[in-house]
């Protein structure tokens, strides 16, 4: 237990109060709903019951609890579970062992609950699907109007609910008069006055105008044989505690068979409690900007049910109106909930010759008003949406079921319909994002004019499809009818997996199906930016190696970005027609592409103010913000562009190969360095500084000037090819 403080006692004190006055008439109202299948007797023990429920939840469920001003108390999921399960043992057993059947059922619902937030289960049950959550309550709703109806109609105990409808001889016009008055001062309390509770005037309306019915009948005012009434409630001897100490005695004499009727149920039950707590909760937080501890909740509301079981109580869970009614009116502590259980049993003792007189009409009368306030009739717009009609259709097949055959036949339908749904919503998403070619798209290795004239002619031999969403087996046949027609005229298939969430084995397998299909012609496979961490957790290079596709003699190519793959097909294609690059001998200054056609008497020149250097593999050339002006010719080897990012981490920009140039940047406007340049293997340079070029200008005009030329034609040629790009890549 933890330590309650508050800085408001007195704002708890009156949030309790109010909560109290909303959660006890509804709690009296479902006990005698639960209680009623039992006989006209019974109403008096499930007022009782709805009492002392009230009072157990209250008292141990916000001590354990964490969310502060939530208030525990009987609600209506508890009532049409055990409602129904009362029904359904009226032919099976006797009356006598149902009321017990009834508490361990209770007990056993807390204890499931216990368990779920022990084993961490809070934060999955919250996370239940809306239309199954919107089924539910509305199956609820409508299961507590159907339920109440033959109460306010007056009809005799057993009838079934369209049989009531129908036998208007057996209605009771007073019984009807005094349900009517209570429900139109329900629904209409709130536009006069929201100082009193709703229920609380409805529950006094209803009251009153029994006993006004009373003056002109007097068998009205009768206490005993009155059916109309919920009647004495026994709280004022010891006949309460015989009953319960009875009840735990006969503890013996349930056997195995019995116990097996309270395993779905107990399910069902803490299910929907668990549920009907966290979504309150939900709630809470939203409004008051806190965080709940889910898990830690369950575990008080199981134990807040346990208490209410060993007390004889009915069980309860997290309420909306009365949590709302307790922080309106000021509570702002877990005290307030302790408050509201202490208040319930004071009001049953000072107050329970009044219960007495309370009208099963009243009560059915509230509890109609409830239920048709849990049917969510804002789901009806699903129906204006063609893209929504589904989730209505999962609503309707929630509420349908819950109705017809039980609440967790429905829970395990709408579970099932939000899964076909889920996938549903993925297979209507395209996995393809875009899809290119190697004539839109190059590598970040910067190519000669030659080189990009020959990629630019084979560029058809290259798809590239950039991949998105989930790959599974609701995907897997859109993906391979898009590469189907590829597999039959490309080469290089490559895969950018950068921007998927998740794959299974179905779209694995299919993807070694391509792979097969690859390699009878010769052809190649490639995956760049496979996911090492997806959001589920899985390390895909290494599941892709567990299941096989990726193996040395595979035609499966694994790169880490998609510029890496295309540089490899490109490398490829270039080799294939005897322009693979050569690294072993450096270029003279006229076998530059930006000096060819240049008399050798102006190379001589131009080749007199430059600086011959050499680098190691992955020596820095130079490195962002430093000042140099140097323009960088590569007579041998390859460099490496890279923005910093930060000391651990860096993007590659672009690699210039054998015969091209870098630096152009700085050598043009003096300025600093904008990015790192590295030497990518063993690299000879060329370094032209803009001193040196400038001394060069005042006494060969003419040389500078086709070198600038030469600069600007490559960098225009570089531009058209990005532009190009770009336009692929929209």
């Amino acid at each position: 237990m933890r330590t309650l403080g508050t800085d408001n006692p007195s704002g708890d004190f009156w949030g309790g109060l109010a909560a109290m006055l909303v959660a006890l008439p509804s709690a009296i109202a479902f006990g005698v709903t639960i209680y009623a299948p039992l006989g006209a007797a019974a109403a008096a023990q499930g007022a009782l019951a709805g009492i002392l429920g009230a009072t157990a939840l209250g008292l141990v469920a916000p001590a354990i609890g964490g969310a502060r001003r939530l208030i525990t108390a009987p609600c209506a999921p508890a009532a049409a579970v055990l409602s129904g399960f009362a029904i359904s043992l009226q032919q099976q057993l006797p009356a006598a062992t149902i009321p017990l059947l009834l508490v361990l059922l209770t007990l056993f619902a807390g204890a499931l609950q216990v368990s779920f937030g022990a084993v961490g289960l809070g934060r999955l049950i919250k996370y239940m699907p809306y239309p199954v959550v919107s089924g539910y309550l509305s199956g609820v709703g409508l299961y507590i109007i159907a339920s109440q109806i033959p109460k306010l109609l007056g009809t005799p105990k057993g009838t079934p609910f369209w049989e009531s409808l129908v036998a208007l001889n057996n209605w009771n016009w007073q019984g009807i008069a005094v349900g009517v008055v209570t429900m139109v001062v329900m629904a209409g309390a709130a536009r006069i006055t929201r100082l009193v509770p709703a229920a609380i005037l409805a529950l006094a309306a209803g009251i009153l105008s029994y006993l006004v019915l009373g003056v002109f009948d007097r068998s009205l005012l009768q206490v005993s044989g009155n059916p109309l009434i919920v009647g004495p409630l026994g709280g004022g001897d010891s006949h309460f505690a015989e009953t319960l100490a009875g009840r735990w005695q006969a503890l013996g004499g349930i056997g195995l068979h019995e116990l097996q009727l309270l395993i779905v149920p107990a399910l069902t039950l803490a299910v929907l409690l668990s549920i009907d707590t966290l979504k309150t909760c939900v709630v809470l937080d939203a409004l008051t900007r806190s965080r709940h501890d889910s898990n830690r909740e369950l575990i008080a509301q199981g134990f807040g049910n346990i208490a209410a079981a060993a007390v004889g109580g009915i069980p309860g869970a997290g309420t909306m109106g009365a949590t709302l009614v307790n922080m309106s009116s000021g509570a702002t502590s877990s005290l307030s909930g302790i408050i509201e259980g202490a208040l319930a049993l004071v009001a049953f003792l000072a107050f329970g010759a009044l219960i007495t007189w309370i009208p099963i009409a009243a009560l059915a009368g509230i509890l109609i008003v409830i239920g048709l306030r849990m049917i969510d009739v804002g789901s009806l717009h699903f129906l204006t949406a063609r893209s929504t009609m589904l989730d209505f259709a999962v609503i309707v097949s929630v509420v349908a079921v819950a109705l017809s055959v039980s609440l967790i036949a429905a829970s395990g339908v709408g579970i099932v319909l939000a899964i076909l749904l889920f996938v549903r919503e993925h297979i209507d998403g395209n996995v393809v994002r875009r899809k290119t070619y190697g004539n839109q798209i190059c590598s970040k290795q910067v190519r000669l004019l030659e080189e990009r004239r020959i990629l630019e002619q084979h560029g058809s031999e290259t798809v590239i499809l950039e991949l998105q969403g989930s790959l599974f087996f609701g995907t897997t046949d859109q993906l391979y009818s898009t590469l189907e027609p590829e597999l039959k005229v490309r080469n290089y298939v490559i895969l950018d997996m950068r921007r998927v969430q998740s794959v299974d084995i179905t779209a694995v397998h299919m993807l070694d199906q391509i792979k097969d299909m690859l390699t009878e012609r010769n052809s190649f496979l490639l995956i760049s930016h496979l996911p090492k961490n997806l959001p589920s957790g899985k390390d895909m290079q290494h599941y892709f190696d567990q299941v096989g596709l990726v193996r040395a003699e595979s035609p499966v190519r694994v790169f880490n970005e998609l510029h890496d793959a295309l540089e490899w097909v490109e490398d490829r294609i270039l080799a294939s027609v005897s322009l693979a690059k050569s690294e072993n001998t450096a270029l003279s200054l006229a076998e530059f592409e930006i000096f060819s056609n240049r008399r050798e008497e102006t190379l001589a020149a131009l080749e007199s103010g430059m600086v011959k250097r050499s680098y190691a593999a992955g020596e820095k050339i130079f490195s962002l913000g430093d000042a140099g002006d140097e323009l960088c010719l590569i007579r041998r080897g390859e460099v490496r562009i890279v923005l910093p990012i930060d000391a651990n981490q860096s993007h590659h920009l672009s690699t210039f190969g054998r015969g091209d140039f870098f630096g152009e940047m700085s050598f043009l406007d003096g300025a600093r360095r904008s990015a790192d340049a590295l030497a990518g293997s063993d690299t000879e340079l060329f370094l032209l500084s803009r001193k040196a070029f400038d001394t060069l200008a005042d006494e060969h005009k003419k040389v500078a000037m086709k070198l600038l030329e030469g600069v600007a034609s490559a960098l225009s040629s570089r531009l058209r090819y990005a532009n190009a790009e770009i336009r692929a890549l929209e």
